[in-house]
């Protein structure tokens, strides 16, 4: 039986600005509900989300938001932004689907198109819920007549594309006092946490073709100067940190085996909790790369198609984002959802939570780490960030699945992308109501990064790589 609201926050009570919240929020769920169902069934890729950016910036621009497009050299990224004066809150919206993951809001494997895109991370629920979120916070501000300013990030392809980085390399955080955002996952949880730095590279190298048989010594293998480097990065792995990740795929290593290759290519994954530890394990990796290329009389040239910091915790915002969250709770199951959960769960491979933990809220815990890199990260090295999960899937299971795209396009997800929106909003008014916290709020961060700390991305000077998820659908 699943616990009633009552039992899980018996001493949380909300106050009167959270009860408006509380009330606009529910009495215009089934308008946010449709808008996520809409981008549920666009579900296109990252830098390709032309409908769905288009739906999330009409929601904004009826309600008084002025919205500027194309920002940071991105057709679908934009920023909406409502209110004057101080304090200024951002808050983030994602919208991109991934590759191949196509899948009915059914709880068995029920592909709608084979190969399409599926929303098997939850950011149709995200960016709708961020843009609730916006809206409601606005309304409050008129309500209260307090002064202010909303920032709402549309932030496209967060699925390999770092929208964000470019963002925040341009500047477009500079301005902003508090950063708010959520994630859908299988639990409730507010707790400040960190992840992995990751930088991404595709190495590229150049040799001289010849017949394999009758000339292999007219001929420079790239694929042998490929080889080469991975041989050697995989050497490296015994003298690095073992917090660290390295992983790569060969991409290109030649067309025909009597053909000596003259062009092959990898991409290279390097992880890290600590940004300039994945700097340092990187410039060893183009060492050996040089190396390789050098000992293999071959060319080398290399090509960062995106790198993120790893995520700053700020318990001052969290705290305040944690308290919301008592105060909102977990998703109350109906009968047809546990049926649901149940069938879902059934089809796991691991172990699963019971879905109880559906309606109960994770305690408040410091020193959080997740496995994982998110672009969020970079955001959180310039601006006091905090964000939060909601059980937008049934419990166990993982995101990046058809079991998360079908809880996500079902009641369950839209139930617990209520939720966060209220969370957010209600934080949101904490930080008007009370300015101060965001004082406490820097000092940690500033205490964080060091006196020292200037950001610089780790992707340089590039351009948004626009046509990255373009062919791949």
């Amino acid at each position: 039986m699943l616990l009633a609201q009552t039992e899980i926050n018996p001493k949380v009570k909300p106050d009167k600005d959270k009860e408006f919240v509380t009330t606009e929020l529910n009495k215009k769920f089934p308008i946010y509900k449709k808008v996520a169902r809409d981008i549920w069934s666009y579900a296109e890729l990252g830098f390709l989300e032309t409908q769905s950016t288009e739906r999330l910036q009409g929601v904004l621009r009826e309600a008084g938001f002025t919205v500027k497009t194309g920002v940071s050299e991105m057709p679908t990224a934009f920023v909406a932004t409502y209110g004057s004066g101080g304090p200024v809150i951002g808050i983030l919206a994602e919208f991109d689907a991934l590759p191949g993951l196509s899948q009915d809001s059914v709880p068995n494997r029920k592909i709608l198109d084979e190969g399409d895109p599926g929303h098997a991370c939850g950011h149709h629920l995200f960016g709708t819920a961020s843009v609730a979120a916006a809206v409601t916070l606005k309304e409050w501000l008129i309500k209260s007549k307090k002064p202010g300013t909303i920032k709402l990030f549309g932030t496209p392809a967060e699925e390999g594309g770092a929208a964000k980085v470019y963002m925040v390399r341009d500047g477009l955080f500079d301005d902003v006092d508090a950063v708010l955002h959520w994630h859908p996952s299988s639990a409730n949880d507010a707790s400040p946490s960190s992840c992995l730095s990751i930088k991404q590279t595709i190495f590229k190298f150049y040799g001289r073709s010849a017949h394999a048989a009758a000339a292999p010594y007219a001929g420079r293998s790239a694929l042998d100067g490929l080889e080469a480097m991975n041989y050697m990065v995989n050497l490296m792995r015994e003298h690095v940190p073992q917090e660290a990740r390295i992983h790569y795929v060969i991409n290109k290593g030649g067309l025909a085996a009597n053909v000596v290759p003259d062009y092959a290519e990898a991409e290279y994954m390097v992880r890290h909790p600590d940004a300039r530890m994945v700097e340092e394990i990187w410039n060893r990796i183009v060492k050996a790369a040089e190396g390789a290329a050098s000992g293999t009389e071959t060319t080398m040239k290399y090509e960062v198609i995106s790198g993120s910091y790893n995520l700053v915790p700020n318990e001052t915002l969290a705290q305040l984002m944690y308290n919301n969250l008592r105060i909102v709770g977990g998703v109350m199951y109906t009968p047809e959802e546990v049926a649901f959960g149940k069938q879902i769960q059934s089809t796991l491979t691991t172990k699963y939570p019971p879905l109880e933990t559906a309606a109960q809220v994770q305690p408040f815990k410091t020193g959080g780490f997740f496995p994982a890199s998110t672009d969020v990260g970079d955001i959180t090295w310039v601006v006091p960030t905090a964000g939060l999960g909601t059980a937008t899937w049934v419990p166990g299971v993982p995101a990046h699945s058809w079991q998360a795209v079908a809880s996500g396009g079902m009641s369950i997800g839209y139930k617990a992308m209520n939720n966060a929106a209220k969370i957010i909003t209600m934080t949101g008014i904490d930080i008007f109501n009370n300015p101060s916290v965001l004082v406490k709020a820097k000092k940690e961060l500033d205490n964080y990064t060091g006196p020292d700390f200037k950001y610089k991305s780790m992707i340089g000077d590039r351009k948004p790589p626009l046509d990255f998820r373009s062919g791949k659908q």
